[in-house]
Formats: C-alpha cells, structure tokens, sequence
C-alpha cells in the first residue's frame, strides 16, 4: 500500500509589465534576434551528447548575447482572433540549461519555473508591452541562499534582455 503527503506552500510571484514605445514586431524581433528564432531542441542533446563537456559545448554554440536560447512560442493571438479579441499576443519560452542548473543543483523543484516565459502584446497606439514572473519569486520558496543568489542573477539576466527588447535600458 503506498501512501503519500500532500503540501501546500505558499509564495508570492511577482509580475513585472515593461510597456514599449517600440512596436510588437519590432520588439519580438529584438527577443528573436538575440535568443535565436528557431527552438533548439534541447532533449535531443541529453541523448546525442554522453558527457557534461560536450553537452554544455552544445547548448553554448546555441546561446544568443542574452544568455538565453529559444525553447519554443506560442502565438495566442493568431486564435484569438476566432473570439473576436484582434490584438497580437505572444508567449515566448526561454532559458539556458547552463544557467538552470545553477538553481536546480540547490532545489530540484526549482525546475518547475525554468525555462522561463515572457508574454509580448501589442498595445494600442502601435505600442507592446512585456509581461513576465520574476523567476527568483518562483522559485525560492523557503530560506535558501544558494538558490535565491542564482535566481537573482537569473532575474537579472531576463530583465537586461527585456530592457534591450523594448528600449528600456
């Protein structure tokens, strides 16, 4: 007979919004430019590659100026037109297993909130704006130093890559 404990632990994410003077396009484009626009199909290089070394050397060919690769995208808005709400809307899926395992070797559980997700949307007036939880709100939830440092310098990362996106540097 198996038994198991179910807990509940609370945290508080934190939502950041950068609104853009910059135009939807032209801020996706910036994301894509600098994290690749075509997913990099990481699972296959746990296979292809046996060792640490060669894993790693893999993934950096792929890593863009942010630190970050693409994982994958998901348009919203090209069915959310079917409702009748006309506004662009999408979910970008980002990361680096090089940068997650800073946080994973200290909590495994920090492997649910990486990679990480940013949400662009066109605003009105030609604007966009850029949504995302701060992973380090996600992830360190309860005392742990380790974790919470490398979080931060993930949190860090992800918001230098959207002030570049969206002129907000």
């Amino acid at each position: 007979m198996s038994t198991y404990e179910r807990r509940e632990i609370a945290f508080n994410g934190v939502r950041l919004r950068f609104d853009s003077d910059r135009g939807y396009a032209d801020v996706v484009d910036a994301l894509l430019a600098d994290i690749g626009d075509k997913p990099v199909p990481i699972n296959d290089f746990s296979t292809a590659f046996d060792s640490w070394d060669d894993f790693e050397r893999e993934v950096q060919s792929h890593v863009g100026p942010s630190g970050f690769i693409l994982f994958g995208q998901f348009d919203h808005g090209a069915w959310i037109t079917k409702t009748g709400i006309d506004r662009k809307l999408l979910r970008i899926i980002l990361g680096n297993p090089l940068i997650a395992i800073t946080m994973i070797r200290h909590d495994l559980t920090a492997g649910l909130f990486a990679p990480v997700e940013l949400l662009v949307t066109d605003e009105p007036g030609g604007k966009s704006a850029v949504t995302y939880v701060v992973p380090s709100s996600l992830m360190v939830t309860e005392p742990n130093p380790p974790l919470l440092e490398a979080a931060l310098e993930l949190d860090a990362k992800l918001q230098a890559l959207v002030e570049k996106a969206t002129g907000s540097a």
